[in-house]
């Protein structure tokens, strides 16, 4: 599942008590993603002598508030299209990148053993590769642990970054062994073409089953969207990523993070605590901001596209 990191601990009180959601949840328009020919934007770099997949949307449409590159980071048992609900609001005023990580997606997997830090060379190599220069990096969930590790390891590279229930954090405390236990549990037999043909995306109930971990609301996501988000477990990099989210930390260079950043959390996410938002701006200083999303889980960006489409323009622009 996007940005699954398989974590074991108390879930929140309010975790499956769930109301009726507001108009603003899920209120993205499907046709402003269903009408892009992706296949248009979406080729292969070889990046570190592997192949990584990548939609890059090109040069702006247009000059009117154009912008820097955005490069959107996927993350754990993610893909590029966890981002199809953001991609077109930008792709006219900015260059748009989003790639899949190595062991992801169609990306091969990486020479050697997974890593945040081989994760973040990737990044860096590509945008070198790309030509692109001060990108806005923003990332999901271990993809936000890597935009993170790019702004540390590279502190030229980023403008301004943009963390999304990002990792980091809380996985400091976990049990390892029993949670890598489960991953391995949910890599076996998930392939993503496979889980598309299960009633799981079609019926409701079975999709609110299938992401209620990652998605406040399942049911209200769309089929053509729901269906692009089932499957991750089963990409061949997902327990080397979740090995590589659990053996590393960055906590005590949080500091050194210098460049402006935006937290966003969903006050409801199962998987990584609204606390690690507030730890993560506490440990960053004065020059990040967090904002909450009330009734929201991990995936705020699909589940209020509208208003975090918007907030990211203003970041952006401010």
């Amino acid at each position: 599942m996007p940005g699954f990191i398989g974590q074991v601990r108390a879930l929140p009180a309010n975790a499956f008590v769930r109301s009726s959601p507001d108009p603003t949840y899920a209120d993205g328009d499907d046709s402003t993603w269903t009408t892009v020919d992706w296949p248009s934007l979406t080729r292969s770099e070889t990046v570190l002598g592997r192949r990584v997949n990548v939609v890059d949307t090109g040069p702006p449409t247009t000059s009117d508030r154009s912008g820097p590159p955005l490069l959107f980071v996927h993350g754990l048992g993610g893909l590029w299209q966890n981002w199809l609900l953001n991609i077109p609001a930008f792709m006219r005023t900015h260059r748009v990148i989003a790639p899949d990580l190595p062991g992801f997606g169609r990306s091969e997997m990486p020479s050697g053993r997974i890593s945040i830090q081989g994760f973040a060379r990737v990044i860096d190599a590509l945008c070198d590769q790309l030509e692109i220069d001060s990108p806005v990096i923003v990332g999901n969930s271990m993809g936000g642990f890597v935009g993170a590790e790019v702004a540390l390891a590279f502190p030229t590279r980023v403008a301004r970054l943009v963390l999304i229930s990002a990792a980091g954090i809380s996985v400091e405390t976990l049990w390892r062994e029993p949670i890598m236990a489960l991953g391995r549990l949910l890599a076996v037999g998930t392939t993503r073409a496979g889980v598309r043909q299960l009633p799981v995306v079609s019926r409701p109930r079975l999709r609110r089953a299938a992401l209620q971990i990652v998605v406040r609301y399942p049911e209200r996501l769309s089929l053509p969207l729901a269906t692009e988000l089932v499957g991750g477990p089963g990409t061949r990099g997902f327990v080397g990523g979740l090995d590589a989210v659990l053996g590393y930390s960055f906590r005590d260079r949080l500091p050194e993070i210098e460049i402006p950043t935006l937290i966003v959390w969903g006050r409801n996410d199962i998987l990584i605590p609204v606390d690690d938002g507030y730890e993560f701006q506490r440990l960053i200083g004065p020059n990040a901001r967090l904002e909450i999303f009330d009734d929201t889980g991990h995936l705020a960006m699909l589940e209020r596209p509208s208003r975090f489409n918007a907030l990211l323009d203003e970041f952006i622009h401010s």
